[in-house]
This record gives structure tokens, C-alpha cells and sequence, in this order.
């Protein structure tokens, strides 16, 4: 690879000519190692070392340089355009479903891309910043493409910085958790509480979830980091009920690696059995995204839950691609409609079009229904007149401490939570 990037510079350089190295990386692939073994994670490798090949000319390069990695060498461009049509045409070539050992497997891949002579005269200057442009694409959000800028050096700096600290935040005791109350709409009592992630970094302070849980996805350090919230949620609840407050559901999110490991039917097993934790006041929120991404295995993980007595939520329902068919399959208990369709209900009437749609499919399926980002009154009123059944947000409580919420368990909510 090394050798024809050096063979393509030295033609770019004689004729005036531009080439595109591409960085390749396909998305959460270890959930496919995990969840299926190496040996399924192979043949995905070489069906889409098949595919990447299929997109490109006879006269451009391909190679898989490690893992889940392909960098590929686009030997003559006339524009940067041409390189984008390249790398949109590689985005949907991997898009479309594998049929692996009978099985349907879905991955995305991000790509990076950096051009000769714009970002760098030698083959280790063009694949270290196609590298460091593929990083922005994963950071925005994955399945994309992203040509390399100067700026975005100091970005793919700060990730790395973060995932090194990261590495040592479980074992330095810097994961904390805080609660927010989920509310029966029609009597506007607490009927549930969800468990959510902050990290205190010693240095920086407070990070946001939004900034360090996709490093932690990326990297696999979700599956540990999202083990102890399990286990930590758990104890709090026992907490609460040893002080004598009445018990609630305790919903904790799961990710797509976490759901995938083998070990996470028994991690949760272990966290009831350690606590002492009635199963049905567990409810485990897990995406559409998650529940598609294999769904005949996902039914029967979520049979085998539902058989150990947890209760199943789907969350930011609404936004992926659920298969009614799968919803009705899946022994579901709660869906959870994404904050996105609740915004702007007011000023945009399809949204609450769709709301109201989402509301009735949840009571279709005798689903609870939990209405999450609820912030005004006029929300509230619009979820109680669709019949929704709970609601969560900053119109009823910010996320809390442990102490603050037991207070709330003891004595109700009261406008002073609000805000």
C-alpha cells in the first residue's frame, strides 16, 4: 500500500496531477467479534473487502491494513468531488445487509479522506490525516465521510487524550450516577426513575455523556463502564428500600456492545441476585438500533430477561427502523418516544401528528408509554390528552443526586424540583 501511494505521488507530482486516500473504518465491528466470534467476523471482512473493491476503478488500490481497517487509494482525481461520489457510493455498497451462516448482520463504516498535494506530499502524511478525518466522522455521529482539515488535529487530540483518561475512570472511582424521576401523567406521581451516567474527571471536571460515551463505544470500554452503572443502579435502589422509601422501577440504559457480550445475561443476573433487588423493578432501556441489529438472536435474549423477571423498555423509539412485525415478537413492556418528536409539537404540526401516532402504536401493542424531554406545560397537557402514560423531563425534575431523589420519593415532587 505504502509502495503504490509513493508510485501514485510520483506520477501526481510529474503530470500535475491530484490523488485521494481514503481511511476506512466500519463501526462498532467488535460487537460483531463479541456477540458472533472471529470466525463470523472474518467472513464479514472479506464480504466487505469484496464490496469496498466493487466500488472502486481497476487502476485504484485497496487495502486492509489491521482489524477493521481498509485505507484505499484513489490513483487519480480530477476534483474532490470525485472522491466524495467514491467514498457515498462505499458508505451505501456497506450499508446494505450480509448474509453471513444464515444470519442477517448490518454494519456502517466511517470514512476519512485526505488529498495529494493539499494535505501532504508522502504516503504517512496522507493515511495519518485520512486517519484523523475518519475520527471526525465517528465523533459526528458515525456513517459518514469527512475530508481532513488542519483544525481537526486538536479534536482527534482531545479524543485521544479522553480515552486514555477514560481507561482509568472505573478503577480511579470517577463514574458517578444521578436520577431522574419518570411521572404518571394522569395522577403526576413518581413511578419510576432513570439512572444516568456522569463522569468527574480530576482535572476537567464534569463531562458530559455526549462527549465521552461514543469514545467509549469506540473503544470498548462501554462494556465495563456500563456493567457498574448496572450493578451501582441496582445498589441505590436497595438503598432506597432499606431506608424505607417504597420501591420504583430503576431503568438503566444498555448498549449495543454490552447487550452483545456474552456475559450479559449473567452480569445481569448477578447485580439482582447481589442486591436482593426485586427482578420486575429493573427495567433495562435498550434502542431500536440495539433490538435490529440481529433480531431473531435479540428475541431470545429478551425472552430469557423477561424470563429472569426485568422489565424491557425500548428507547428514542420513533428514530430507528424498528420492524413492526419485531415489535410484536419482542416481549416488550415500555416504549419510550424520542425527545425529538416533542420539541416542537406547537409550531410543527407533523410532529405531533407523529407523536400521536407513536402514542397509539405503544397502546396497540399494550405497551407503557413514556413520553421523554417533556419541558413545558403545554407538552404536558397535549401527552395527557393523547392518553400517554408517563412522562420525564425538565418540566418535572432535572436529574438528581441519590439524596435528592429519595427526598422527592419521600415527600412527592414540588415545583422547587422543577428546574
Amino acid at each position: 500500500m505504502n509502495d503504490r501511494i509513493t508510485q501514485a505521488i510520483s506520477f501526481a507530482a510529474r503530470y500535475t496531477k491530484q490523488l485521494a486516500v481514503m481511511f476506512v473504518d466500519l463501526d462498532l465491528f467488535k460487537r460483531i467479534n463479541d456477540s458472533l466470534g472471529h470466525a463470523t467476523g472474518d467472513k464479514l471482512l472479506q464480504q466487505v473487502a469484496i464490496r469496498i473493491v466493487a466500488c472502486v476503478r481497476r487502476s485504484d488500490t485497496v487495502a486492509r491494513i489491521g482489524g477493521d481497517e481498509f485505507v484505499v487509494l484513489l490513483s487519480q482525481v480530477g476534483h474532490a468531488e470525485d472522491a466524495v461520489f467514491i467514498a457515498r457510493k462505499i458508505l451505501t455498497s456497506l450499508a446494505a445487509p450480509y448474509l453471513i451462516d444464515q444470519k442477517l448482520l448490518q454494519i456502517n463504516a466511517s470514512i476519512g479522506v485526505s488529498t495529494y498535494p493539499g494535505d501532504g506530499t508522502d504516503a504517512e502524511t496522507l493515511v495519518h490525516r485520512a486517519d484523523t478525518a475518519m475520527y471526525e466522522a465517528k465523533k459526528l455521529g458515525r456513517n459518514n465521510c469527512q475530508f481532513f482539515r488542519p483544525e481537526m488535529q486538536a479534536r482527534v487530540l482531545e479524543w485521544q487524550s479522553l480515552e486514555g483518561s477514560l481507561r482509568c475512570a472505573l478503577e480511579r472511582n470517577e463514574f458517578t450516577l444521578v436520577y431522574q424521576p419518570k411521572i404518571d401523567l394522569a395522577t403526576e406521581e413518581i413511578t419510576g426513575v432513570e439512572a444516568l451516567l456522569r463522569w468527574i474527571h480530576p482535572e476537567r471536571g464534569l463531562i458530559q455523556p455526549l462527549k465521552f460515551v461514543p469514545i467509549a463505544e469506540e473503544s470498548g470500554l462501554i462494556v465495563p463502564i456500563g456493567q457498574w452503572v448496572l450493578l451501582e443502579a441496582c445498589r441505590q435502589a436497595r438503598a432506597w428500600i432499606d431506608a424505607g422509601l417504597p420501591p420504583v422501577r430503576i431503568a438503566v440504559n444498555v448498549s449495543a456492545l454490552q447487550f452483545a457480550a456474552k456475559d450479559f445475561l449473567s452480569s445481569v443476573r448477578a447485580a439482582l441476585i447481589s442486591t436482593g433487588i426485586d427482578p420486575c423493578k429493573l427495567e433495562l432501556e435498550l434502542t431500536e438500533t440495539v433490538l435490529m441489529q440481529d433480531a431473531e438472536s435479540t428475541v431470545q435474549i429478551l425472552r430469557s430477561l423477561k424470563a429472569i423477571g426485568v422489565q424491557l423498555a425500548v428507547d428514542d423509539f420513533g428514530v430507528g427502523y424498528s420492524s413492526f412485525r419485531y415489535l410484536r415478537k419482542f416481549p416488550l413492556d415500555t416504549l419510550k418516544v424520542d425527545r425529538s418528536f416533542i420539541n416542537d409539537i406547537s409550531s410543527n404540526p407533523d410532529n405531533a401528528m407523529i407523536l400521536s401516532a407513536l402514542i397509539n402504536i405503544g397502546k396497540s401493542l399494550k405497551h407503557r408509554v413514556v413520553a421523554e424531554g417533556v419541558e413545558t406545560e403545554e407538552q404536558l397537557h397535549f401527552l395527557q390528552q393523547e392518553g400517554c402514560s408517563e412522562g420525564q423531563g425538565f418540566f418535572f425534575c432535572r436529574p438528581v443526586i441519590a439524596e435528592k431523589f429519595a427526598d422527592f420519593l419521600q415527600h412527592g415532587l414540588t415545583q422547587s424540583a422543577v428546574h
